[in-house]
């Protein structure tokens, strides 16, 4: 007897169960592209979610550390000022999407999956700096963060099916997404925007989380080719060491519409991935 194939319906009705997206992540990411936003805006935002904000002002005095400055900082205005409104923002999405995350899963799952999910961020986010499209590095960390959380709605509804893709891949010498496409009729890049959909995300997010595996039917919005070759970076690079981090290949068309060349001078990108990834994991990974 086949399987039932997953449709949106029958995965928005079940993600209704799980917690709300939340809402200081969204207030943050609408400060993105607003120029008229400020660091007050963002700093109001921050102080009303009292772990955020535990994670910001933490980071703000570690990097007060050894300076002049004599007192700590129990102000996020302030801390934005010590470590800039970008930090302040990077810092923010990293803390509450992980706890985000968290919540979504089992811990045994979640780990290996946010570690990923880390280094995926902080790649996208290296990208958009390294490259001369019209791409936000926020946005990008935001997307390269949430690009798999389609795997966690299949971990947490299909697990005994979902569970059986990822050896049927490995075997088959397939890739994760169409091993699913076979099981459900549908892969976590899809399931994954259909969930960035229904939280009401940024269109060029959902894009991002779409087309993270197939890039070449969406490079006119730059997040998508970003993510894509992030992704193929961080496993190539073994950023987390999971049994995952399979080599897939890299799409060229990506590559070329984000102007990307690999020579020399990649060594000095594929440092900082490496090394703003690892920093990262130590401080929100586990």
């Amino acid at each position: 007897m086949m399987e039932p194939e997953i449709t949106r319906e029958a995965v928005i009705e079940r993600s209704n169960s799980l917690p709300a997206f939340p809402l200081v992540i969204k207030q943050i990411i609408a400060t993105i592209d607003d120029p008229e936003a400020s660091t007050e805006m963002l700093a109001g935002h921050i102080k009303h979610d009292p772990v955020i904000a535990a994670r910001v002002l933490s980071l703000a005095n570690a990097a007060a550390t050894g300076t002049r400055r004599q007192t700590s900082t129990h102000d996020i205005f302030t801390a934005a000022s010590l470590i800039g409104m970008n930090r302040v923002r990077e810092t923010a999405l990293l803390a509450g999407l992980s706890d985000f995350v968290g919540s979504l899963a089992a811990p045994d799952v979640t780990a290996t999956f946010w570690q990923h999910s880390i280094a995926v961020g902080v790649c996208s986010e290296e990208i958009a700096l390294h490259t001369a499209v019209p791409a936000s590095a926020s946005a990008a960390l935001i997307a390269g963060l949430l690009h798999d959380v389609g795997q966690l709605w299949l971990y947490r509804f299909e697990a005994d099916r979902f569970g059986e893709a990822w050896p049927h891949a490995v075997a088959h010498g397939i890739g994760i997404e169409q091993a699913e496409r076979e099981r459900f009729g549908v892969d976590h890049s899809t399931i994954g925007a259909w969930l960035a959909e229904h939280w009401t995300l940024p269109a060029n997010i959902v894009a991002a989380i779409r087309g993270h595996h197939a890039p070449d039917l969406a490079l006119s919005e730059p997040l998508v080719p970003v993510v894509h070759v992030a992704e193929v970076l961080a496993n190539a690079l073994d950023l987390t060491g999971r049994e995952e981090n399979r080599v897939t290949s890299i799409s060229s068309a990506a590559c070329n519409s984000l102007g990307l060349t690999w020579d020399e001078g990649s060594r000095a990108l594929f440092g900082r991935m490496e090394a703003r990834s690892r920093h990262a994991n130590a401080l929100f990974g586990s």
